[in-house]
């Protein structure tokens, strides 16, 4: 029995020092396990490396082009607007919105141009582009050609300047105030605050009427007196209201004249001019003064009257 237990001793003293050495083992397998995967990761990037690495050098360098061509065209984008603004603002005979317009059409080229210098940096054949933006370009052409008449007809508008943006203006069936002017439509409001889009091409080809192109606008008012009262009493005291009151100028002078003998009064018209910007408020005030100024001088306005006269049949 003694034996036996000193066996057993021996056996588990063994075994409890042969583990430290099979964990030994155990952990020098799996680290040679994890060099031999470190190398082969290592190994296969330094083969994806020495294979690709003419192409990351030339996508790099690509890269760096474009962005290199994309601040250019920025650069060249404001250089132009900058430049289009300033030489459009020394040309009388163009409208402010032109500089912008060309601005923006300048605009839309750079990036274009642009886009396909960083398309051929990048090996795409930009010469099919063309081909096919061009054959596109055509087609969009031929559908769209009322909107190029269009195009055609707003440069003229704004090259010809018949109106600018604040100016109010008749044109045929379209009247109100140009809000904006653009290379495909006009913009309106009218007096009553609605909004207009015209196309160019249906204002470029009729007559423009612009009631605030010039500095001065002439106003006819007319009224009547009974043909009782003293005509030249009637035309002087006309004639002091118009020379006496701020907002018509005296020089064209104002006038007033005979206009109609009709049924039951005489009708004179006042005829005066006044600025443009004053314009209606002349017009109003002129015509409210006009009652009290007639009546004050002891003249009449008089009404369309009827008289009925009554025959009696005669008495047998």
């Amino acid at each position: 029995m003694d034996n036996e237990a000193e066996t057993v001793l021996e056996a588990s003293a063994l075994k409890e020092a042969a583990t430290p050495v099979e964990n030994t083992i155990e952990n020098a397998a799996e680290n040679t396990v994890a060099e031999v995967r470190v190398e082969g990761t290592t190994s296969t990037i330094g083969n994806l490396w020495l294979n690709h690495r003419a192409d990351v050098f030339r996508i790099g360098k690509a890269l760096v082009l474009a962005i290199l061509v994309v601040a250019i065209a920025w650069l060249v984008n404001r250089l132009c607007r900058r430049f289009i603004q300033a030489a459009t603002k020394k040309l009388s005979m163009a409208d402010n919105s032109l500089g912008n317009i060309l601005a923006g059409v300048a605009k839309g080229l750079i990036w274009v141009l642009a886009v396909l210098i960083i398309l051929d940096l990048f090996g795409v054949n930009t010469a099919s582009i063309l081909t096919v933006l061009g054959a596109a370009g055509l087609a969009i052409a031929l559908a769209l050609k009322d909107s190029l008449g269009n195009i055609a007809a707003g440069f003229m508008l704004l090259f010809q300047r018949p109106y600018k943006v604040g100016d109010y203006v008749d044109c045929g069936s379209v009247s109100g105030t140009i809000m904006e002017m653009g290379l495909f439509t006009t913009t309106l409001k009218t007096f009553d605050g609605i909004y207009v889009s015209a196309p160019n091409s249906v204002i470029f080809g009729t007559p423009i009427k612009n009631y605030s192109r010039n500095p001065t606008r002439r106003a006819d008012v007319t009224v009547g007196i009974a043909y009782g009262d003293s005509l030249p009493a009637a035309l002087e005291v006309l004639k002091k209201l118009l020379a006496t009151h701020p907002l018509v100028c005296q020089d064209p002078a104002p006038d007033v004249m005979v206009a109609d003998l009709a049924d039951s009064s005489v009708n004179l018209t006042l005829r005066f001019w006044a600025k443009t910007a004053d314009y209606w408020t002349a017009y109003w005030d002129v015509k409210r003064q006009l009652k009290e100024v007639i009546e004050s001088n002891g003249l009449n306005i008089p009404f369309p009257q009827r008289v009925v006269t009554l025959i009696q049949p005669p008495k047998e």
